[in-house]
């Protein structure tokens, strides 16, 4: 993640572990079919971007053995410091800002990172310098414009309010230079960088457990920004937590696209 007010969502914030917890759950059977359809094998030196939690760092320190080399970077490392043995390597390191922390990688990966990253263009052409001829680049990330609301059957007044406040939050990441369509350029981006097999696709978590409990981590997280831009009043944050806390409501994620490539 980056720095200073282009991010939202603070990784030392108490709620961020649940947020991480919600996204491994969700997430990390797709991000792990991709990294093995990719070959990542004993060996390999792998840079896993804006790394946040450690469910993907520790899959990859698994993979990659004790003859490998997983760097795993963010802003904030807090979350991260438990890793911090080998194969793994944790670095403070800010991708739209500095120089790769490495280079001739065989795989460079990032999950929902760049989509917050005000500098996206230099971040994805430091991962691509990054890489080794021959490596590979699995990029992920959300395009909630494509799927802007968290209860597409709204068929109430609970569900009006929880698009109300998704509109809310969509609006506060979007003023702090977020890519809101971004996910959907990733297949175009990769190719244009000079990649090839590039190749994509989308996965979009509907009614799991793991959405409601996101749900509530981030409006939690966000509570005193979405009241103090006028988008929401304590009384209404509360009732719309007690209604997820139901687990009633279909709540969904933005989609979250996969795209990957090879460098020549």
């Amino acid at each position: 993640m980056t720095h200073g007010d282009g991010y939202l969502l603070d990784n030392r914030q108490d709620e961020a572990g649940e947020r991480f917890d919600a996204f491994a759950h969700l997430f990390d059977p797709t991000t792990f079919r991709h990294l093995d359809a990719l070959g990542v094998a004993p060996g390999w030196r792998c840079w896993e971007v804006g790394a946040g939690g450690t469910s993907v760092v520790s899959w990859l320190a698994d993979r990659v053995g004790p003859t490998g080399r997983v760097v795993a970077t963010d802003i904030d490392t807090t979350r991260l410091a438990a890793t911090a043995r080998p194969p793994i390597e944790v670095r403070t390191h800010d991708v739209g800002a500095e120089e790769p922390p490495g280079e001739g990688f065989d795989l460079v990966h990032a999950r929902l990172v760049l989509v917050h990253v005000p500098d996206r263009e230099r971040a994805l052409r430091s991962m691509i310098a990054a890489l080794r001829p021959g490596g590979r680049l699995l990029l992920e990330d959300a395009d909630p414009a494509l799927q802007p609301l968290i209860c597409p059957d709204e068929h109430g007044p609970a569900e009006e309010l929880a698009n109300r406040l998704r509109r809310g939050f969509r609006g506060l990441l979007a003023g702090r230079g977020a890519d809101l369509a971004y996910g959907r350029t990733l297949p175009r981006l990769l190719r244009e960088a000079g990649l090839r097999r590039v190749e994509a696709d989308a996965f979009f978590p509907v009614a799991s457990p793991a959405c409601t409990a996101l749900e509530s981590a981030t409006v939690r997280q966000i509570r005193g920004r979405l009241v103090a831009a006028g988008l929401a009043t304590d009384e209404e944050i509360d009732r719309h937590l007690a209604n997820v806390a139901t687990g009633t409501m279909d709540l969904v994620t933005a989609p979250m696209f996969s795209a990957w490539g090879h460098k020549e």
